[in-house]
C-alpha cells in the first residue's frame, strides 16, 4: 500500500516507537512518590522539557492532554469562558463544537482568514478570544498568525492557535508572535494515539483553570493519569527531523500531473504545508476517486478524517467557496513518502480519471 493519507494521522516514526516502548515497559504512576514513581515522573518531566525546548516555551506552561479535541476544548474553557469566541470558517470540527455560540470569521478563496472581517469583528466584540489554525487539515493552508496575533493586541483579544497539522512541518514560533496558546496532536506528527497538549503563555498558564476534574495531575489544570508511553513518543516524533524541501517536490509533481488531468487545487495559490494537496477532478465525485484509488493500493482521504464518514461537502472548501468541493480528495504525503510515490501515485490516478470521465461520458450517452 502506498500510504497518502499522513493528515489523518503519521506513520509512526522510529524515535517515537523506541520511547513509547521504553515508557511501556517502566513500571509505575508518575504521581507516586516511590522509586518506580519516580522513574515514570521523570519520563513525563524529560517530554515536558523537550517539547519546551522544541517550542520555546516554559516547561511548567505545558499541559499534557489526551489529544488536540481535548487541548482545543481546554484552550476555549481556560481563556474563552466570559468571552466572545471568534474562528476562521475554515476550523477544525473540533473548535466549532467546543464553541457552539462563536462566531465564524470569513475567509478568501485562497483559505486564508480575512483580516479586515476580522478586524471588524473585534470592533464588535473587544476582548474576544480568537481561535485560528496555523494550517487547514484539509488543504494546508498555512494562516498568516503574525498579522491575526496583531490584530488580537490592538483590540485587547487573545488568540488561540489550533496547531496539529504545522507542529513539527512547519514554523513554530506561535507564541513569540503573540499566541496565547496552541494546541498540538502526537499521531499527527508520527507519535502515538492518545496525547496532546495545549501550551500557553506565561501569563495564560498560570491562570488557567482545568476542563477535566480529578487527581490534581499537570498542576491541577488537567485531571487523570497521563498516557506515559504517548507522550514520550510524542515528544520523540515532534523533535525529529522534517524533510520539508524533500516532501514538497513530491507534492508538487503529483499536483502538476493531477491538474495536466483537468484536476484543480484548492488553496494552490497561498502558503501550505509542504505536504498536502487538495484535489478535485471536475465531474467525479470524491467517493468514486476514494474507492478507485484504495483498491490500486493507494490510500488518501475526501477531507477530514474525522468527518469522513459524513454526506455533504466540506465545510471548509465551502467557506473557500470551491466550487468542486465534492470532487475534491486530500493527497497528504508522509514523513517517509517513498522515491517511487510519484510515479506510483500519477499512473493510479490517470487509470482512475480516464476510467471515471469515460463511464460518464457512456452514462451520458445512454440517457441522451
Amino acid at each position: 500500500m502506498l500510504y497518502l493519507d499522513a493528515n489523518a494521522t503519521e506513520p509512526p516514526r522510529p524515535e517515537a516507537r523506541q520511547a513509547a516502548m521504553l515508557a511501556m515497559e517502566t513500571i509505575g504512576n508518575p504521581s507516586s512518590i516511590h522509586r518506580a514513581g519516580r522513574t515514570a515522573r521523570r519520563i513525563l518531566e524529560d517530554s515536558r522539557e523537550s517539547l519546551a525546548a522544541q517550542f520555546k516555551s516554559r516547561p511548567q506552561d505545558i499541559v499534557f492532554t489526551s489529544g488536540a479535541t481535548e487541548a482545543n476544548a481546554l484552550a476555549i474553557h481556560a481563556l474563552g469562558t466570559g468571552r466572545p469566541i471568534l474562528f476562521g470558517a475554515t476550523e477544525h470540527d473540533a473548535i466549532r463544537a467546543a464553541a457552539p455560540a462563536g462566531i465564524e470569521i470569513p475567509v478568501f478563496p485562497s483559505g486564508q482568514f480575512d483580516p479586515a472581517a476580522l478586524e471588524t469583528l473585534l470592533r464588535r466584540h473587544p476582548g474576544a478570544l480568537v481561535c485560528l489554525m496555523a494550517a487547514n487539515n484539509e488543504t494546508g493552508v498555512l494562516h498568516d498568525i503574525a498579522e491575526a496575533a496583531q490584530l488580537c493586541a490592538a483590540h485587547g483579544a487573545l488568540l488561540h492557535v489550533d496547531a496539529v497539522q504545522a507542529a513539527g512541518r512547519a514554523r513554530q514560533d506561535w507564541l513569540a508572535l503573540g499566541a496565547a496558546s496552541f494546541a498540538i496532536s502526537g499521531h499527527k506528527s508520527g507519535g502515538p494515539m492518545g496525547a496532546g497538549a495545549l501550551i500557553f503563555a506565561s501569563a495564560h498558564g498560570e491562570r488557567a483553570t482545568p476542563l477535566l476534574r480529578g487527581g490534581g495531575q499537570e498542576m491541577g489544570r488537567r485531571g487523570g493519569t497521563p498516557s506515559l508511553p504517548a507522550i514520550a513518543g510524542m515528544a520523540a516524533a515532534l523533535t525529529a527531523p522534517y524533510e520539508s524541501d524533500r516532501i514538497a517536490v513530491q507534492r508538487d509533481e503529483i499536483e502538476a500531473f493531477c491538474i495536466s488531468l483537468g484536476a484543480i487545487a484548492a488553496g494552490r495559490g497561498a502558503p501550505r504545508l509542504a505536504n498536502t494537496t487538495c484535489l478535485a477532478l471536475p465531474g467525479v465525485r470524491a467517493d468514486t476517486q476514494l474507492i478507485a484509488l484504495d483498491m490500486a493500493g493507494i490510500a488518501v482521504s475526501a477531507g477530514s478524517a474525522c468527518s469522513s464518514g459524513k454526506l455533504g461537502p466540506s465545510h471548509v472548501l465551502t467557506a473557500m467557496g470551491f466550487c468542486a468541493a465534492p470532487n475534491a480528495i486530500r493527497v497528504s504525503l508522509p514523513w517517509n513518502t517513498p522515491d517511487n510515490a510519484v510515479n506510483v501515485f500519477t499512473r493510479a490516478y490517470q487509470a482512475m480519471a480516464s476510467r471515471a470521465l469515460q463511464e460518464k461520458k457512456v452514462a451520458v450517452s445512454e440517457t441522451a
